[in-house]
């Protein structure tokens, strides 16, 4: 037998171990057998505590544009943030801000972003990050302006001019509008030198003393599928709670302080809650990534983890994929990336397997052990993480046991119900009080002990042994019925269906309710199908799918699948490979690349039913054979 990989030594803790209690109505509840330690009323008061104990240790960093030939870090320490944020606060508060009329940002990850959203949190303000697409890519401004209409901010900031004409569109005239660069014609427009020249007062210093645990830090938007986004209040004892939790299970993160090199979008609860509550809770450096998991954007992520060597590192799975592939033949990025590295995180979807071992491959490769792969199950609701898996025999899929702190309950299917999934539920102080300014919405999030609803399935990675945690078993709400009355389970597929088709395929949509036979509406990765075509970015899309190659590829996953099916649930009968990508006006997908299922089926009914037509006019149909 081989000997048992060796894996870098990360101290971990907290969600390694769970008691189990059975109730009689079937449902289980699981509770860490770490008790949840002390942890600050603020957020800012972390802030307050490093700006004391390392004041010229480095906060944030971001490449600085007017320097681009040389690649320099314009760099703001711990307590330069901390004074340019109680100016902020203060600008704030004398032009009225408040949680009524809170700040509301447009713009994408920067250093002048965070100055805003701390100096709004240090006075009180709730910040309202909204995802910059819903700007610059949306075409009717549909959620912008129903976000806005629905915090009715007293200013709105974005990075520059590019911003102007959503803000001409949907900004109210009263509303304060600041820029870090340009005017929007028309508006009186402040910069935020402006408000970093205010001088810090008593408003302010009164206003920082009324903020505690239950003071609403921000308000963060869900994306959206079917119905419009809804505003999750997160609060300081929510975000401060989970910082602990966090810090409990992570225990690497107190040993030295964190270093990330991360992009993903504060508008998410991943990148804004997580992966910023991380840095400054433990005192740590955030270099922001410019770029992210795109064929454009991996060049400037590369750059930059050729040149920081991160601690610990977060990414969704194509920006790992991306990576791992770089660095087959990229020796100076491989070193980087694991100079000091402790532990990789994924979250948004599930990694395949494939890449998994390829990062395991580049890791022995490189130092001569492994890098553990940690995940969990956080939502928008919980601030987000409510389970961690941090051992080295986790896998995708898992989800490990509860936090600190974090109570989960397994609720049974319904009598009758033959799909037999159990709803994973929380309760905990790291979860919402509920739906800003939509009090029927809160009512229906939770149950009648104060559990939040969250929809997602789960079963026991052992049934025999709870302590080896849980697996992801896909949305119930995802989940249907054909005709027969054989029930889909949508998440398995899905996570089949893009592991045959790495590395082409980036997300499958499954088809079939009330139909006798299942089938995929198929999102193609752009890049690696022209890669795989051979043919450059001037051909339209549509030309590169009708390539023989290209043809033959998807032919042989439809071929495949069908093959490795046992029965009408899971056995692909048609696939149409999408030539236009996911829309973000339609809710089909996040700024993250996270495709929503229930809105491209309602995007895309008639393409569904033309699917079922079997219409020889589809030049983008696929019929394995059988």
């Amino acid at each position: 037998m081989s000997a048992p990989a060796r894996y870098r030594h990360a101290d971990v803790g907290g969600c390694v171990a769970a008691t189990l209690e059975t109730r009689a109505d079937g449902c289980r509840l699981l509770r860490s057998t770490d008790e949840l330690r002390w942890f600050p009323d603020r957020l800012t008061d972390a802030l307050e505590q490093w700006a004391a104990e390392a004041p010229d240790r480095t906060l944030v960093a971001k490449r600085d544009p007017r320097a681009p030939w040389n690649g320099d870090w314009r760099r703001v320490s711990y307590a330069e943030f901390l004074q340019r944020i109680q100016a902020v606060g203060q600008a704030l508060i004398e032009r009225g801000l408040s949680v009524e009329r809170p700040l509301a940002i447009l713009s994408d990850n920067d250093i002048e972003y965070l100055t805003l959203a701390f100096g709004a949190m240090w006075v009180g303000v709730p910040y309202v990050p909204i995802s910059s697409a819903y700007s610059l890519i949306s075409s009717d401004y549909g959620k912008l302006r129903h976000i806005l209409d629905t915090v009715t901010p007293g200013m709105v900031f974005a990075s520059s001019a590019a911003y102007a004409k959503a803000i001409q569109a949907v900004v109210p005239a009263d509303v304060h509008v600041v820029l870090t660069e340009g005017t929007v014609e028309g508006r009186e427009t402040l910069s935020v030198e402006q408000l970093l020249a205010t001088v810090p007062g008593d408003a302010a210093a009164a206003a920082h003393a009324q903020v505690g645990p239950d003071t609403i830090a921000k308000f963060l938007f869900t994306s959206g599928s079917t119905k419009a986004p809804k505003g999750v209040i997160n609060t300081n004892r929510m975000i401060c709670a989970n910082q602990q939790m966090i810090h409990q299970c992570l225990n690497f993160l107190a040993t030295e302080p964190p270093v990330l090199v991360d992009w993903l979008p504060w508008n998410h609860t991943f990148g804004g809650n997580h992966n910023v509550g991380i840095v400054v809770y433990n005192g740590g450096t955030l270099y922001i990534d410019g770029g992210k998991p795109t064929p454009k954007g991996m060049a400037e992520t590369l750059r930059n983890l050729r040149e920081i060597s991160p601690t610990v590192y977060f990414n969704v799975p194509k920006g790992f994929e991306e990576i791992a592939a770089a660095m087959d033949t990229d020796p100076a990025l491989r070193k980087s990336l694991f100079a000091r590295v402790k532990a990789f995180m994924f979250a948004g979807a599930g990694l395949s397997q494939a890449v998994w071992d390829k990062l395991e491959a580049h890791a022995e490769a490189e130092i001569g052990e492994r890098i553990r792969i940690i995940t969990g199950l956080g939502m928008t609701e919980t601030a987000p993480s409510c389970t961690f898996a941090v051992g080295t025999d986790v896998r995708s899929g898992h989800i490990g046991l509860p936090v600190p702190g974090v109570e989960v309950k397994l609720v049974p299917p319904e009598p009758g119900d033959v799909a037999g999934k159990t709803e994973i539920r929380f309760r905990g102080p790291n979860v919402m009080p509920g739906y800003w300014r939509a009090p029927e919405q809160t009512n229906e999030a939770f149950d009648e002990e104060g559990f939040y609803k969250t929809g997602d399935a789960v079963k026991f990675v052992d049934p025999a042994d709870h302590n080896k945690g849980l697996l992801f078993d896909g949305r119930t709400a995802e989940d249907f019925k054909l005709s027969t009355g054989t029930f889909v389970s949508v998440g398995p597929l899905r996570a089949k269906v893009i592991a045959e088709g790495h590395p082409c395929i980036q997300d499958a949509v499954v088809t079939g309710l009330n139909r006798d036979e299942i089938g995929l509406l198929v999102f193609p990765r752009i890049d690696e199908v022209r890669k795989l075509a051979g043919l450059h970015d001037g051909v339209p899309f549509p030309d590169v799918l009708h390539q023989p190659v290209v043809r033959a590829f998807f032919q042989g996953v439809a071929d495949r699948l069908w093959a490795a099916g046992t029965g009408s649930a899971n056995r692909p009968a048609r696939m149409h490979v999408l030539a236009e990508p996911a829309q973000i006006d339609k809710g089909e997908i996040t700024d993250k690349g996270s495709i929503n299922q229930r809105a491209v089926l309602a995007a895309r009914a008639p393409l569904v039913e033309a699917l079922y037509e079997g219409r020889d006019s589809d030049p983008f149909l696929i019929v394995p054979k059988k």
